[in-house]
């Protein structure tokens, strides 16, 4: 792949990275940031250089390079990302017209000038010209008399630059690459009443992008940005973050344009294909209210069971809680823990309302029906809603019940209080005591148009 290149590299203000220094700004949109100082050697005039070891996944429309701390000029005239690995496939298909030595299991050494690898077989044409096929179960070693040209051992970057200086300078290079990731991980604990949640939570770190990040100052962003569509297979660029050096347990929180910033205060080491887990900060124990909701138009027949509680300071949290998935558990009479469920919460800023929904109650029946219908005119008709709430449960429940509604509506009639929380949902708030039956009834007229 061949990007043409046009920017000069002037005289920077001092950087926060040294040489030897790399910084990762990882996204949860399958996108890393990548800032890293190397000492590079150029020669004056026009020349090439190899810029090795940039992740599989690179996309070099996004590489920007400066230099560090120097008053000299340099300009690229051009770069060539190669990709093209050494592999033994890609050494047949190279050698292809080519000579070749092959020796079998029992020694025997074959010669000739490869005609094709496939189907399990290699194909040989000897001085003779007779032509040989050779099984590839049968082979223990293959000779090729020189690495092809154009095979690398590491994708790298090939630039064509025009320096006015002789000798080495630090110089920084920024890139996107695809195939990294991130996602909070929460897992919180409820109290044996069921009125606090001891909270963790965990940033999980993919990196696949074919590069491994030694000692990385680390930055996570939570939000949701936007990307450019890809055009002939070029994305714009972003900016980079660079991370202090501390030692910290776990990240520092702030807000940044508008989006959250975890940064990692000490150094981590990302590898390639693995996936790091980090404390995203400390424990927190929050209040939190056990609800259940009746949703007809997704479960006609069970309730569910969710844990919401409010992310603010007297709650005993009030932190931005990025997008994840949640567990939950309860410590049984021995001390062991129990799953209760999971859900994925979306990005929640401080003081703002977080409801997780654990699963369906198993001792709260329901039951929705339509008891009669009628046309009250050409455009008006009437319907007669009833919800049957039954609690087999010990104790009292108090059950929401949002009820679905749509088009132009208006509720007549209700023998219970309802909020109408939009221009399509309405709320019953039901208390049922124990073993006992709760009947909603309410009549709704329909407007069509």
């Amino acid at each position: 792949m061949r990007v043409l290149l046009s920017f000069v590299l002037l005289v920077l203000l001092p950087t926060a990275l040294t040489a030897g220094d790399i910084a990762v700004t990882v996204y949860n949109s399958n996108l890393g940031v990548v800032s890293e100082t190397r000492s590079l050697e150029f020669a004056r005039g026009i020349n090439r250089l190899a810029f090795a070891d940039v992740p599989s996944q690179i996309d070099p429309a996004s590489v920007r390079f400066e230099l560090v701390g120097t008053g000299h000029n340099v300009t690229i005239l051009e770069q060539n990302y190669a990709y093209d690995l050494i592999s033994p496939d890609q050494m047949y298909v190279k050698y292809i017209d080519k000579q070749i030595e092959l020796v079998d299991k029992e020694g025997q050494l074959y010669s000739g000038t490869l005609l094709t690898q496939a189907g399990g077989a290699i194909v040989l044409r000897e001085s003779s010209g007779r032509i040989k096929i050779i099984q590839m179960s049968q082979i223990t070693e293959v000779n090729f008399p020189s690495l092809p040209e154009g095979l690398i051992t590491r994708p790298t970057l090939f630039w064509v630059y025009n320096s006015d200086h002789e000798g080495r300078l630090d110089g920084r290079v920024g890139y996107q690459t695809a195939g990294m990731n991130w996602a909070a991980e929460y897992v919180g604990v409820l109290n044996q009443d069921e009125t606090k949640l001891d909270l963790s939570g965990w940033a999980s770190i993919n990196n696949s992008s074919g590069k491994t990040y030694v000692d990385a100052k680390l930055r996570l962003v939570a939000g949701d940005i936007h990307r450019a569509r890809p055009e002939a297979a070029r994305r714009a660029g972003r900016g980079m973050a660079l991370a202090e050096d501390k030692l910290y347990a776990g990240f520092e929180e702030k807000a940044f344009f508008e989006y959250h910033l975890y940064t990692l205060p000490r150094k981590a080491t990302l590898a390639n294909r693995e996936i790091k887990q980090i404390a995203l900060f400390e424990p927190a124990r929050a209040a939190v209210e056990k609800v259940f909701i009746y949703r007809p138009e997704r479960n006609p027949s069970k309730v569910e069971v969710a844990v919401k509680f409010t992310n603010d300071a007297a709650s005993g949290l009030g932190l931005p809680l990025p997008a994840g998935r949640t567990r939950l558990f309860k410590a049984d009479e021995d001390g062991s823990l129990i799953l209760l469920g999971e859900d994925n919460i979306d990005h929640t800023p401080k003081n703002e309302e977080v409801k997780v929904t654990v699963g369906y109650a198993f001792d709260i029946a329901a039951e929705e029906r339509v008891m009669e219908q009628r046309k009250v005119s050409q455009r008006v008709i009437d319907k007669d809603i009833e919800i049957e709430l039954r609690n087999r449960k010990d104790d009292p429940v108090t059950v929401e019940v949002e009820k679905k509604l749509y088009g132009f509506w208006d509720i007549q009639q209700s023998n219970l209080e309802f909020e109408k929380k939009d221009a399509t949902t309405v709320i019953f708030k039901v208390p049922i005591k124990p073993d006992e039956t709760v009947t909603v009834r309410f009549t709704v007229r329909n407007y069509l148009q």
